[in-house]
């Protein structure tokens, strides 16, 4: 028979929540349902939630990469050719051409200048004579020379054409000491030294 009652409802809920308290049986009882139930819901509860998302979705690998296969929709993938996009630009292939008369003066005159120091001359001093021929990614370089290390002190001869492009010219100085090979080009301020080495 329903309890109608709010006092009938209020005794049922005292004899229930009473009952653990009854005897140290009961209590022992209670706390082991309680702790099953939690572990229970614990186990159960995340199955269920995964089950509801369904299986995870497998992920996408993406890559640079695209396959043409060679015989449609079932070729092998032993056909497939890989496809690879680059972005570096061709390089430019160099023009050869006669030397300019004007690359090698500036080298002639860059050598000159190589040459022209005297014994406890300052860097500075001496780059300020190269800084006309010489270009600005160049010039800081130059820096770690030192001009009492020079094995040279004058030039002998004009500058002769090496190897000749329409931006780029190799001269060879003679000097009293060892010969320059001098790299020159072709800039928006005109025909600057970029390289040097000595070859004698």
């Amino acid at each position: 028979m329903p309890i109608r009652t709010n006092r009938g409802r209020a005794a049922v809920y005292r004899r229930l929540w009473g009952w653990p308290m009854r005897s140290p049986s009961h209590l022992a009882g209670t706390v082991i349902v309680v702790v099953a139930l939690i572990v229970s819901i614990g186990i159960i509860v995340p199955r269920l939630t995964a089950d509801d998302r369904g299986p995870a979705a497998a992920p996408v690998e993406s890559s640079s990469r695209s396959y043409h296969d060679g015989g449609g929709a079932g070729g092998d993938a032993s056909d497939s050719e890989v496809a690879t996009t680059r972005l570096t630009a061709p390089r430019e292939t160099p023009t050869e051409a006669p030397a300019d008369p004007q690359a090698l003066r500036v080298a002639e005159n860059w050598a000159k200048a190589w040459v022209d120091h005297e014994k406890g001359t300052k860097v500075d001093q001496w780059l300020e004579g190269l800084r006309p021929y010489t270009t600005a990614e160049f010039l800081p370089v130059m820096r770690s020379v030192n001009p009492d290390n020079i094995p040279a002190t004058k030039v002998e001869g004009k500058a002769e054409a090496g190897e000749s492009y329409t931006r780029s010219v190799e001269a060879v100085v003679s000097t009293d000491g060892p010969d320059l090979s001098v790299t020159v080009i072709k800039t928006d301020s005109g025909w600057r030294v970029s390289n040097y080495d000595q070859v004698g």
